[in-house]
């Protein structure tokens, strides 16, 4: 029996994880071990969090049920218990409860950069907004406390994790402490959290006590006591500190970023109030058996029946037939949130298991053989990380690739090339194409990037290509941790030329983001006119979003680069941010008289006549 031909069914998962007390009945169950409440519909596939987690804790013999969605009344917390009776619907979980925002911060979900709320939800049956209340983590958990003062509740997802220290807050427009300050949290599971959800469930199923918990990596708490010293630890400036002084809260970002990209870790330590929210250093990056393990446990790969009458979930039908082949991300980006979650080290799953799911999924009926994706936080990353880790342990730079390539790293393309070839060869795969986006600057002359590039565009383009150079200014780039618009330039040469001798007819897409701290109005006058010049003309732009815990939001709210500590120009108005967005519109009339009147108003005449 062949690799492929393992019964490694992962398309026949005996049940869903129960979501009704019917549900459990059914398993003869009398009690649950573990509820977990998520701001997300129920989709039992490794690519939402929950079903991940409730696998895990599943597959370690615990009794997982799932509250996805609960209704939440008006007055919230406040409400009647006989309102609140979606969180009841289990009874006292005999371990914890576990309290996930969702796949996103629940803010970031209901907002626009602009502060203006979203109509539609990706992660709700029929795409409907307003199943999930504004800080979710936050609410869910006061609920539960509320309701079962007793019973531990940990909170994890994007939301607790990059809320798990001090942070701006874009849509209260303030500092705000730890999210364990202001929820009732027992405890708080940043980053990809299976192994350590698993081994609080061993702690609490054991008898152990608080203290014990308090040890586990990858966990933080509050206490109102001086913490106890447990290794290498950095105490950061008090909350209220960095409330008066906003150097302060860039000297501490500075400090937690580079703890996050290092491999060991020190443990944190923030005073708030008369209290410490300590955050213990994380697990080391998952090997390929575990996560091989992860992916391969029993998922149905759909979402739960019961949505049927109520529409596609959009989020799952975007990633439907996708499979994910690493987590982590060494870019660095300013504005990205991945290497502060997933982490900056590549955990990358074994070529096998990735067989063994696509084999899986060529065998669901519903499957007419199109693979839209392969690939993870970026699409070239699979597979790489330092030849010689004793100088990785050593390492805390942001960025493996930024501002250049490390010597150490290897990103050799060539076992990505061959696992694209295996996968498109496959029974039952007619076309495997990339959605995820490619990092044009991990290629070198040697180690196959541009090869890999063609084989790409030449096999496993639908049309449209991904690539996010973001701007075209030095210095712009600079903050972003981004590498020269040259380097665009230099990827659509090559894109152009493969499809010409190819007959292709394919795009190549940039993502630009306007409004970044740094970024003037001079900047994107002179982005768009070097689009123009490229040809392009784009319908979809994003405007710079302040999220918890990036630097990106760090210098938007400081105004200042907490790696330099020196100033940086912050577009801030929502004025300016609307004139910036619309120089990416000079080719529409109707916007040409605005946008003239525009470069007027900034002295930038310069340019109304080279773009409009």
């Amino acid at each position: 029996m062949n690799h492929i031909e393992r019964p490694a069914e992962l398309l026949t998962g005996a049940k869903f994880l129960p979501i009704t007390l019917e549900e459990t009945r059914q398993r003869g169950w009398d009690g649950v071990d573990v509820v977990l409440v998520s701001g997300d519909a129920y989709v039992d596939h490794p690519a939402f969090g929950t079903a991940v987690i409730g696998r895990t804790l599943e597959a370690a013999g615990y009794r997982v049920a799932i509250i996805p969605q609960p209704n939440v009344p008006k007055e919230q917390e406040r409400g009647s218990v006989e309102s609140l009776r979606d969180f009841c619907k289990f009874g006292r979980p005999r371990l914890f409860f576990g309290v996930t925002s969702g796949v996103m911060d629940s803010m970031v979900n209901h907002y626009t950069a602009a502060r203006r709320l979203r109509h539609d939800d990706a992660y709700t049956p029929g795409g409907m907004a307003g199943f999930r209340p504004d800080y979710a983590t936050y609410v869910y958990s006061r609920i539960l406390k509320r309701l079962y003062p007793d019973v531990p509740v940990v909170i994890g997802g994007i939301e607790a994790s990059m809320r798990r220290l001090t942070h701006y807050d874009y849509w209260a427009d303030r500092l705000r402490p730890s999210i364990l300050c202001e929820c009732p949290a027992d405890l708080l599971v940043y980053g990809m959290g299976e192994c350590t959800m698993r081994k609080i469930a061993d702690v609490i199923s054991n008898g152990g006590g608080t203290d014990e918990l308090r040890r586990l990596p990858q966990v933080g708490y509050r206490t109102t006591g001086t913490p106890a010293d447990a290794g290498d630890t950095i105490s950061l400036h008090s909350h209220e500190s960095c409330q008066k002084d906003k150097m302060k809260e860039a000297e501490n970002f500075r400090i937690i970023e580079r703890e996050s990209n290092k491999m060991v870790c020190s443990r944190l330590v923030q005073r708030v109030g008369e209290d410490f929210v300590v955050i213990n250093p994380p697990e080391p990056p998952m090997t390929t058996e575990e996560i091989d393990a992860s992916f391969e446990l029993p998922y149905m790969r759909r979402p739960h029946p019961k949505y049927k009458k109520r529409g596609a979930i959009p989020a799952f039908e975007m990633i439907r037939w996708s499979v994910n082949t690493h987590r982590g991300c060494f870019g660095g980006c300013s504005f990205c949130t991945i290497s502060a979650h997933q982490g900056k080290q590549i955990a990358s799953r074994s070529e096998e298991s990735i067989l063994r799911e696509v084999a899986a999924i060529t065998r669901d009926p519903e499957f007419k053989g199109v693979l839209s994706d392969l690939g993870g936080p970026s699409a070239n990353m699979y597979g790489m990380g330092g030849k010689d880790k004793s100088r990785c342990l050593k390492c805390a730079r942001y960025s493996c690739i930024q501002p250049s390539i490390c010597p150490n790293l290897d990103s050799d393309h060539g076992r990505l090339i061959d696992l694209y070839r295996k996968v498109a060869a496959m029974p039952g795969v007619k076309h495997l194409y990339i959605g995820s986006g490619i990092r044009c600057d991990l290629f070198t002359g040697g180690n196959q990037g541009w090869k890999y590039f063609e084989e790409v565009v030449h096999h496993h383009v639908s049309g449209r290509l991904k690539v996010a150079p973001e701007h075209a200014s030095a210095a712009v780039l600079h903050l972003m941790r981004k590498p020269g618009f040259d380097l665009f330039v230099e990827s659509k040469q090559r894109f152009d030329e493969i499809c010409r001798k190819a007959g292709l007819p394919y795009q190549l897409i940039p993502y630009f983001i306007s409004s970044h701290p740094g970024c003037r109005l001079r900047d994107m006058a002179e982005l768009a006119l070097k689009l123009k010049r490229l040809g392009y003309r784009l319908e979809q732009i994003q405007d710079f979003t302040p999220t918890p815990m990036t630097l990106s939001t760090e210098m938007y709210y400081t105004g200042v680069n907490p790696e330099t500590m020196q100033p940086v120009y912050v577009p801030r108005h929502p004025n300016e941010k609307h004139e910036q967005k619309q120089m990416f519109f000079y080719y529409k009339k109707e916007f040409r008289q605005e946008i003239a009147s525009i470069l007027r108003r900034a002295h930038l005449e310069q340019y109304i006549g080279k773009l409009l």
